[in-house]
């Protein structure tokens, strides 16, 4: 013990002042040298540095780095604190960067304008107040969709706009369902240039939107899910109150029109022995949708009492038939009412073998808020003779058989995003007299389709005339014995006679 005490050195143990003292020295030289610390890359390659907790600015290589130590007069080999990757982690890709934020831009300017468009059209002449309230909102969409493209090149340049990422983020959202709805609204029509581009553009969205959302674009904003919450709930709500009550209920709701005929006063004419009957003719729009009448038509036939049918034809032969609603292709408004009074001529009646007469009517309505009629469809008419004049055959697999006249022109659809999906369509309507039941034939096709006549349904493309709302309003019949007419008449004569001495 002794032998180990003496060749051991001796420690004396450092009193409380002397300690004081070294660590008064080592906090000066801690405070002598700055702490530098590089956080890690960001979406952009950009790496926060901070000195002695404050922010020094952003930097993408070492060389900017080196930059901000001399600045700070830090020599090159200062120490530093790295976070998410050592000094040889830069990410940075300018020529990728400005390329992707250049496609973004452009990839929005282009929904951004159709979306504007029809935005601007719908809100001004959509046939609807949903179809209206449908154009602001993607007017409004449309806006949203050019802020977006602006804020693409900030996110994919310096991000100085807390709000840049989200703002793509949104309208990525709304390039996918403006994309989505074109292609939804594009079954059962024609694949088109727009087809072309609704399928790049939800591709291309779909794609954007999963590297917006691995980047985590919406960190910019404060309790991102409760504002996505508070924005998405009351819309959904409000916007499916607005189209059951706007859209829906219009759209299933019918139009409900009555036409009728009646026979009034008939008379005898003594020099020509024909008997003159007047008949009332009524159409009324009972509903609440306003229509087009698209052709009209009334018939009159003699055959035997209570057996007058079109199933039935043997029994029956055609006195008159013509048109009752001039012009083609007006509008009947609800409540409004048409009448008219024609004046039926029969031929040697007393040799006539009928039991009793009957008128009826039909018409071909269309809905109003479903399509535009333009104004050239009343003066479209052509005659079978004029064609035959012009030298221009009717095509048997285009027209059908006895055709007397026709009217035909484009129609658009009630708002510009239906005309953008299913393009312009081509309504034709024949006068067709065949038989003793003529009768009107209704097309409504795309421009240059060959259309095919099926005689028990002569309309081509059933689902093209029912999203239009095409009817077939048949008339109550009116019937009257025959006897009775010529009585009235004969009397009628028989009273003009009696008092044309007096006068």
């Amino acid at each position: 013990m002794s032998s180990f005490a003496l060749h051991c050195p001796s420690r004396t143990p450092m009193g409380a002042p002397e300690a004081a003292a070294a660590d008064k020295r080592q906090a000066g030289v801690m405070a002598i040298t700055p702490e530098v610390t590089v956080g890690p890359p960001d979406g952009l390659g950009w790496r926060q540095t901070a000195i002695n907790g404050n922010s020094a600015g952003k930097v993408r290589s070492s060389e900017e780095l080196q930059r901000i130590l001399r600045d700070a007069g830090l020599p090159s080999g200062h120490p530093i604190h790295w976070l998410g990757g050592d000094e040889t982690v830069w990410p940075h890709n300018t020529v990728q960067r400005r390329l992707l934020g250049t496609i973004m831009c452009a990839g929005f300017l282009l929904p951004a304008c159709l979306l504007l468009r029809i935005g601007w059209v719908d809100s001004g002449d959509a046939l609807t107040f949903g179809g209206r309230l449908a154009g602001f909102t993607v007017f409004a969409a449309g806006l949203v969709v050019l802020v977006a493209a602006l804020a693409a090149v900030d996110y994919w340049h310096k991000r100085e706009r807390r709000y840049s990422g989200v703002t793509v983020l949104a309208g990525v959202v709304i390039v996918f369902l403006g994309s989505l709805s074109l292609l939804l609204l594009q079954i059962g029509e024609r694949f088109n240039r727009w087809s072309a581009l609704a399928v790049f553009f939800l591709v291309g969205s779909a794609v954007a939107g999963t590297g917006l959302i691995k980047s985590r674009a919406w960190k910019g904003l404060r309790n991102p899910g409760r504002i996505a919450v508070g924005a998405i709930v009351p819309t959904l709500l409000a916007g499916v109150n607005l189209a059951y009550t706007q859209i829906y209920v219009p759209y299933v709701t019918n139009p409900l029109i009555m036409s009728s005929a009646e026979f009034k006063e008939a008379s005898l004419d003594r020099k020509s022995g024909a008997m003159y009957v007047t008949v009332h003719l009524h159409a009324k729009n009972e509903g609440q949708i306003p229509v087009y009448v698209l052709g009209s038509i009334y018939w009159i036939h003699g055959g035997p009492a209570n057996a007058l049918s079109e199933d039935r034809p043997q029994q029956y032969r055609l006195i008159f038939d013509g048109e009752f609603v001039t012009p083609a292709g007006r509008v009947l408004d609800p409540g409004e009412e048409i009448t008219h009074d024609a004046v039926i001529e029969i031929q040697n009646p007393e040799k006539a073998n009928y039991e009793a007469i009957r008128a009826q009517t039909e018409l071909y309505v269309v809905r109003k808020d479903r399509m535009k009629l333009p104004a050239n469809y009343e003066q479209s008419r052509v005659t079978a003779e004029e064609l035959e004049r012009k030298g221009i055959a009717l095509d048997p697999r285009r027209e059908p058989e006895s055709t007397k006249y026709k009217n035909e022109s484009q129609i658009s659809n009630s708002s510009e995003i239906l005309n953008i999906t299913r393009g312009l369509q081509h309504i034709t309507v024949w006068r067709v007299s065949k038989g003793e039941w003529s009768r009107i034939d209704v097309a409504i096709s795309p421009p240059g389709n060959t259309i095919t006549f099926d005689p028990k349904f002569p309309h081509y493309s059933p689902e093209l005339i029912d999203r239009y709302g095409l009817t077939r309003v048949r008339g109550s019949a009116a019937e009257t014995p025959f006897k009775e007419l010529l009585e009235e008449s004969r009397s009628t004569e028989k009273g003009a006679s009696e008092e044309k001495p007096d006068k």
